[in-house]
């Protein structure tokens, strides 16, 4: 009685406590590898898993990079429009009392080299009598210089420079808008000053517009 009571203490009836073997690296050993110990080809395998891991991550990085250029590029501005953002003028060759027209993001832009009669003109108006008040020295940042969009700003034609009924001012043949030597509207429809682009002057002898 004793001896069958010990036997059922001591019978199991699961073996969960016992770790599962694991054969992979035998099974994963090629037949050219039969001479190499299981081990050796176990790490073996693993550096070349590394690598290959490690080269296809490189790669996908390369990949995904090319297509993302790919999408910026498609969405930035193309080289003429870049090539026309910024434009470089000399003004050496302006002479004095003369109006340079250039093309600059498909407008004219006058650049008038204005001689010093001109400008005591212009800064002797009566600002508060203007339609659109500016004074001189806000529409020219070097007084010799009037840099201005050589478009009417009624309907957007192209005023003729050193015309009209001010002297030295631009004239809008279309519906006879009359602006003075600093671009100021003095008579005719338009209701604004003619606009100012925005430039910068590199040195006494040119400008960069945009």
């Amino acid at each position: 009685r004793y001896l069958n009571s010990d036997f059922k203490r001591l019978r199991r009836y699961a073996y969960t406590d016992i770790p599962e073997p694991n054969f992979d690296e035998y099974r994963r050993k090629s037949l050219k590898d039969a001479e190499t110990s299981s081990k050796r080809s176990a790490d073996e395998r693993r550096a070349q898993r590394s690598i290959v891991s490690f080269v296809g991550c490189v790669a996908g990085l390369y990949s995904f990079k090319a297509h993302l250029l790919h999408y910026v590029l498609f969405m930035s501005p193309s080289r003429d429009v870049l090539a026309e953002a910024q434009l470089e003028v000399k003004l050496n060759g302006i002479p004095e009392g003369k109006v340079l027209i250039v093309k600059w993001r498909g407008k004219p832009v006058f650049i008038y080299h204005r001689p010093q009669s001109i400008i005591e003109q212009e800064r002797a108006v009566n600002v508060s009598e203007l339609r659109d008040p500016e004074t001189d020295d806000d529409r020219a940042k070097r007084s010799e210089w009037l840099v201005v969009l050589g478009v009417c700003t009624h309907l957007g034609c192209i005023p003729i420079p050193n015309a009209g009924i001010i002297r030295g001012g631009f004239f809008c043949p279309c519906h006879g808008s009359h602006f003075d030597a600093a671009g100021r509207i003095r008579k005719g429809p338009a209701s604004t000053n003619l606009e100012i682009p925005e430039y910068t002057f590199v040195n006494d002898d040119s400008i960069v517009i945009g």
